[in-house]
């Protein structure tokens, strides 16, 4: 559990970290299933494995090489890891999202790692989560499991405090799902970030409206983050899960109320990508997965 404090800090800036939420017996289960996908990904050139919507499980950054590995992503690691499952579902980490989201009950959303291994070229640009997973309502939590240490310097994420509580900027840029803000919205907002680090078994908590953005690995030191969304039980998904689980939807505290609780939001629905991730989208090199694309909705 964390304090009064703690929640009021969240409520007002938008992120948490808290460090020692996982054990070094549950860290050091979750980076042996990760290691020995780094070592598989050698063998590999291209994406492999397939999720539930048949898209591939592990993706590769552009500088991967079987002597350079560059495993960017592990999608829904919930379903192929019983360390990741756990952490994802009944660890300390589910029970703090849900303190912090609040209301009768919490569900798990979906869940990825999102690695980038020493002096590879991974990068995240500007985004709210909440244009990725648009629900009812934004009462919905990102948690950021720092399977590995997390240091200013390795590719940590970097946040603009208080900005949830701004408004929701648009990911469409040319008629097309971009899965970032535009470069105005990052010069007029994002000039001052906020760094979140710190040791193995840390977790930054994020509400999903908040602005957020990492940079490359320049270091010999890993950066792995396994990253779980949590929604109230009472927000009703718009559109698909961008990575569909088995495990989607499972109540991780309290219980169903049968309700949906609506809040107003002014946004344009995304685009599932047909990659393997999000990064292709931000890329620029994902085209949409939609036939139609209606310009606006009120939500």
């Amino acid at each position: 559990m964390i304090s009064q404090r703690q929640i009021e800090q969240f409520k007002q800036q938008g992120f948490l970290v808290v460090e020692g939420v996982l054990s070094t017996e549950e860290i050091a289960a979750l980076q042996t299933d990760f290691d020995h996908w780094v070592e598989e990904s050698r063998g590999h050139i291209d994406a492999w494995g397939e999720t539930l919507d048949s898209r591939p499980r592990f993706d590769l950054e552009s500088d991967h090489r079987e002597d350079h590995p560059s495993l960017r992503r592990v999608s829904s690691p919930t379903e192929t890891s019983v360390a990741y499952r756990h952490a994802a579902l009944h660890s300390r980490m589910a029970t703090i999202a849900a303190q912090l989201i609040g209301g009768s009950g919490t569900r798990f959303h979906h869940s990825k790692i999102n690695s980038k291994l020493p002096h590879t070229t991974t990068q995240v640009k500007w985004h709210q989560d909440f244009l990725f997973t648009p629900h009812s309502n934004d009462d919905i939590i990102t948690a950021l499991l720092m399977v590995s240490e997390v240091t200013p310097e390795n590719g940590p994420l970097n946040v603009v405090p208080g900005s949830h509580q701004g408004p929701l900027w648009s990911h469409w840029q040319n008629d097309r799902f971009s899965g970032a803000v535009d470069d105005q919205v990052v010069a007029a907002h994002c000039q001052q970030p906020t760094p979140c680090f710190g040791p193995s078994g840390s977790v930054c908590f994020m509400h999903t409206r908040l602005l957020h953005a990492s940079s490359p690995n320049e270091t010999d030191l890993p950066r792995t983050l396994y990253i779980s969304v949590y929604a109230a039980e009472d927000a009703l998904p718009y559109g698909e899960n961008p990575l569909p689980s088995i495990h989607a939807g499972q109540m991780v505290a309290g219980e169903e109320s049968g309700l949906v609780r609506s809040t107003p939001n002014h946004l344009r629905l995304p685009q599932k990508p047909r990659g393997a991730s999000f990064f292709v989208q931000q890329a620029g090199n994902d085209l949409a997965s939609m036939q139609h694309n209606p310009k606006k909705r009120f939500l």
